[in-house]
């Protein structure tokens, strides 16, 4: 797509999108959806979260798409404002859940979700006490992604600085990642490797596999639980069957064979169709 006159920026698009930060030449989700668009003929303009002027855009009664963002306080700021005028995919409130394990964990357990035993606070004394009751615990940064810093951890002393959110220790050699838009599980993939965590940026390795039903049933319960427009749902599998590990607001799609980014496109077109009535 060209690039937009002056004049055309201040003119409202249907659509506005929001590219992930980790976009790259040979890895571009953001391009994916957008090619989809422009093959559709629908209007869409990129939006820069960090150069947009909140007071002086004529923004409204758009869809504003967010592919990815930086996890950082002005972005949000920016994005719950628009929201105020604006359909915004997935929602601030949605993303920002995501964004925090502990709150995901949280509205897992309101909502009856599996989801492995969690402890969360900045009490080391009490932390040591959850890791001597479960013997193995995984540790994760609360706003981490992508698996960075998840590690297993079996003695306080490998406590660093507070606060903790630890989980049991599920043992395996896979996970899932569930791809859901609205209330349709739409693909899957199963992530493998020799180590803790399955990410494939961590060196995992994925291949789609089948939607089974309770596969579905637990991930559009999760992605409903979090209140997302769409999510990529993380699971382990045991002996009582899934468990839910997070819930990705802005989710990546590397490895599966559903046409995500298609879908992804539909969506966005139906949720434009919708606001401009």
């Amino acid at each position: 797509m060209r690039p937009p006159t002056l004049k055309e920026v201040h003119m409202r698009a249907d659509i506005y999108i929001v590219h992930k930060p980790t976009d790259t030449e040979g890895d571009n989700s953001t391009a994916m959806v957008t090619r989809e668009l422009d093959m559709k003929g629908e209007c869409w303009h990129p939006l820069s979260l960090a150069e947009i002027d909140l007071f002086r855009n004529r923004i409204e009664q758009a869809v504003i798409w967010v592919c990815g963002m930086e996890q950082e306080n002005h972005q949000f700021e920016v994005l719950q404002t628009l929201a105020a005028r604006n359909r915004v995919v997935n929602t601030p409130e949605a993303i920002a859940t995501c964004a925090s394990k502990a709150l995901t964990t949280a509205l897992l357990v309101r909502e009856n979700i599996r989801t492995p035993e969690t402890f969360f606070s900045a009490s080391r004394r009490d932390a040591a006490v959850f890791i001597r009751l479960q013997g193995k615990v995984v540790y994760k940064p609360v706003y981490g992604f992508d698996g960075n810093g998840v590690r297993l951890i079996t003695s306080e002393d490998q406590l660093e600085d507070g606060p903790y959110y630890l989980q049991e220790y599920v043992p395996n050699d896979r996970d899932f990642r569930v791809f859901v838009i609205g209330d349709e599980a739409v693909g899957a993939i199963e992530r493998r490797s020799d180590h803790l965590t399955h990410n494939i940026h961590q060196g995992g390795t994925a291949k789609a596999v089948p939607v089974d039903p309770e596969m579905a049933s637990i991930a559009i319960a999760a992605t409903e639980a979090v209140n997302a427009d769409y999510a990529g749902v993380d699971l382990l599998l045991d002996q009582d069957g899934y468990t839910v590990l997070e819930v990705n607001g802005t989710p990546n799609w590397h490895g599966m064979t559903a046409p995500i980014p298609v879908l992804i496109a539909d969506h966005l077109v139906s949720a434009a169709r919708l606001t401009r009535r």
